[in-house]
């Protein structure tokens, strides 16, 4: 077995072998520096939702590590800026903060030095007090950050010379797109600070294997789901499907899997979905299950496309876009950002490391709205201590994992984590692309790396055609979709 050992050069614990992660990656104070310097002052990162800034001059405060960037709307589109006074490097704008500077600019707190939301220095008190030289017009502009718009969000990334987000992300983004991503508002917002690695964090909603046991209710309600995917090993939560089972009730277990999901998730299935599809439980079905289960889903998505038209809401054809664009349970978007999607919303996570066994988790529910309809949107999340009850029950029993987890890498002979290569690829996927970051690898060579992460979610380990990266040919592990067309694609996917 290929155990990592501290190596010389600038990253002490590469990933020698794909399916054995080396635990220090996870805890280790040089590490986490190594990567502070080489992924996230290149990778593209989501900053802010564009609800949160509406109206020209609205901005907000986004912070990664030591950087922090003014996301603003301005008369020619959004923009952002590196958070500091060009004067003596004062920050504008307050951790956290926002506002609007539409006629008021940016005003340095110390000072008094004012900027446009252009970004242009407009005023200088005793200006006639420094040399000319010190006030070049370019010099005292606030230093432009990139940013691109996906998805309802805007991304940043500190490095100038970067590929567009869009070739980052690849086929993914097309296939959300299509799914109204970019048309749903935030329902609601939390965040905790999680005492673990953000990498850990990240890691539990990579793959499904953990339902059996994390998310026991889900596993007891679709044993035949959940044991079909992972393995009918006995000691498994929950008996191989039952062939004695009416369609009635494989209908119904469908249903209260679907409440199970609203309840632990809300974005992830809305009740408004849950509400439509608990009247339509007595449809006309054919008498074989495997043909009448698939047939319910598409009556389901159909009718939940229907109504919420028909009550104003954007949202896409859910049975034509199952065929056309299906997505993952989880999409996950390299570095730090999720989406889950089941029927017209979805959830979404970012994790932002605070230190080396510390980091930031927000969560949020995303859903559409009739126009003019949509709350206000929150512009700071609703912070609770990680093992609060008042978060949706499904993260809360990640959260409960998470912090052990952290725990158990410091063991003494623990050396690396042993991935299943079959449905743990995308841990080991990511991982070696952090890897290639921190090796300097060109941008285009990432941004092609990176399109492969894409449909991860209980995928196998890839090649990622990057320099001394192992190569696996495992073919993909089977995740089911919402068409509906067979019955493994129309029943639930594990969640998170």
């Amino acid at each position: 077995m290929k155990v990592m050992e501290p190596v010389g050069g600038i990253n002490p614990f590469p990933v020698i072998d794909p399916e054995l992660i080396p635990a220090r990656r996870y805890y280790d104070d040089a590490f986490y520096r190594t990567e502070c310097e080489h992924l996230w002052s290149r990778a593209w990162q989501m900053a802010c939702r564009l609800e949160q800034i509406p109206d020209v001059g609205d901005w907000v405060e986004y912070a990664i590590l030591d950087k922090s960037v003014i996301v603003v709307r301005t008369t020619g589109g959004v923009r952002a800026f590196h958070n500091h006074c060009r004067h003596r490097g004062v920050p504008l704008a307050e951790t956290g903060g926002h506002g609007n500077c539409r006629g008021k600019g940016f005003i340095c707190p110390f000072h008094g030095w004012r900027w446009s939301m252009e970004g242009e220095c407009t005023f200088v008190y005793g200006r006639h007090l420094f040399d000319e030289r010190l006030l070049d017009r370019g010099e005292l502009a606030l230093k432009p950050v990139r940013v691109d718009l996906w998805a309802g969000c805007a991304f940043i990334t500190f490095d100038d010379d970067t590929a567009p987000l869009r070739d980052h992300l690849g086929p993914v983004a097309d296939r959300l797109e299509a799914r109204g991503a970019d048309r749903l508002r935030t329902e609601w917002w939390f965040g905790t600070v999680l005492p673990a690695n953000w990498k850990v964090a990240m890691e539990a909603f990579m793959e499904g294997y953990h339902v059996m046991k994390t998310h026991p209710q889900l596993q007891r309600k679709l044993p035949a789901l959940y044991n079909g995917m992972y393995g009918n090993e006995t000691g498994g939560i929950g008996a191989p499907i039952n062939p004695g089972l009416s369609v009635r009730e494989n209908i119904q277990a469908q249903y209260e899997h679907m409440q199970l999901l609203n309840e632990g998730m809300a974005g992830l299935i809305h009740a408004k979905e849950v509400a439509i599809a608990g009247e339509l439980l007595d449809v006309e079905l054919p008498d074989n299950p495997a043909q009448a289960v698939p047939q319910w889903y598409g009556v389901v998505q159909a009718e939940i496309t229907r109504r919420l038209r028909a009550r104003g809401e954007d949202v896409p054809d859910l049975n034509a876009v199952a065929v056309s664009d299906p997505v993952d349970a989880v999409e996950f978007l390299f570095p730090n950002y999720f989406l889950l999607s089941f029927f017209s919303g979805m959830s979404s996570y970012r994790i932002r490391p605070l230190g080396p066994e510390s980091c930031l988790f927000e969560l949020w529910s995303l859903t559409h709205f009739a126009e003019g309809e949509a709350p206000p949107a929150p512009m700071q999340p609703v912070m609770l201590p990680y093992d609060s009850q008042d978060f949706p029950m499904i993260p809360r029993q990640d959260y409960s994992n998470i912090p052990m987890q952290q725990k158990g890498l410091h063991s003494q002979g623990f050396e690396a984590m042993r991935l299943s290569k079959a449905v743990e690829g995308l841990i080991s996927n990511y991982q070696r692309l952090i890897d290639g970051y921190i090796a300097g690898l060109d941008s285009a060579r990432l941004a092609q790396a990176n399109r492969r992460l894409g449909g991860g979610f209980d995928g196998p380990i890839r090649d990622l055609d990057l320099s001394g990266q192992a190569r696996s040919s495992a073919p993909r592990a089977s995740t089911p979709t919402h068409t509906a067309t067979t019955l493994k694609e129309a029943e639930n996917e594990p969640c998170c």
